[in-house]
């Protein structure tokens, strides 16, 4: 029969420090996961939220709160990227951003209009324009798009025509683009359009599911240090003399 060797209080210290951190970030795991779970409701029901005024929206806003504005103002219908390579339900497409002055007066809003697939050969269908008159739009306050790994610039200066063309989105550079200031975030319009552009939008953050995995993940290195100090612990049987 197997019996025990009575640990060091260094090993149990050591032990007992391991599975309480591992126990921690499990438990911060699953909190977050109730957070983005919140986050991803909240887009969802986003339609239906009480929308905020923007000035409201710029002091509720954080990392994972996006809140839905209503902002009257007016497109500049001369100012339009696509944000190309992107893809909805299987289809390959761009989306389209707008510039928007709002009548507060404060920087220009960067909206997202949507997503507007492209035709089997790869062309691109004409592009809805924006309401030629002052309009109010009702929009996710959002920050804007990650640019992941700059493969090249979008080389904006080099591009005399309008629309032009983004390989990812720089608030800076489109704000030198378009020679004014640009709000920090965007806006997702969520107003109908028709069908043509799509607008079906969610936080570009790590789902529920990821931080659930990394939690069971923690949980694993937990039970781990357990059964190691354990097999550690334990001796073999003595043999019969």
């Amino acid at each position: 029969m197997a019996e025990w060797r009575r640990p060091g209080a260094f090993a149990v210290v050591l032990a007992l420090a391991g599975i309480a951190l591992f126990l921690s970030l499990a438990n911060w795991q699953f909190r977050r996961a109730r957070e983005k779970d919140a986050l991803f409701a909240a887009f969802a029901h986003a339609a239906s939220q009480t929308p905020v005024t923007l000035a409201q929206a710029r002091g509720q806003a954080s990392a994972d709160r996006y809140p839905t504005v209503r902002v009257h103002g007016r497109f500049d219908a001369s100012r339009t990227w696509l944000l190309d390579n992107q893809v909805r339900h299987g289809r390959v497409g761009v989306m389209v951003f707008g510039l928007f002055e709002p009548d507060d007066g404060g920087p220009a809003l960067l909206v997202n209009r949507g997503f507007l697939a492209r035709a089997p050969d790869g062309a691109l269908p004409a592009i809805p324009p924006p309401p030629p008159a002052a309009t109010t739009l009702t929009a996710l306050y959002a920050p804007p798009p990650g640019a992941g790994i700059r493969m090249g610039g979008d080389a904006l200066p080099s591009q005399s025509g309008w629309p032009k063309t983004v390989i990812y989105v720089d608030l800076d550079e489109l704000a030198a683009d378009a020679g004014r200031k640009l709000d920090s975030r965007i806006l997702l319009q969520l107003d109908a359009d028709g069908g043509t552009l799509v607008r079906e939008w969610q936080p570009g953050v790590f789902p529920p599911e990821r931080h659930r995995a990394y939690a069971f993940t923690w949980l694993t290195f937990a039970a781990v240090v357990v059964v190691t100090f354990l097999i550690l612990h334990r001796t073999s049987p003595r043999s019969p003399k």
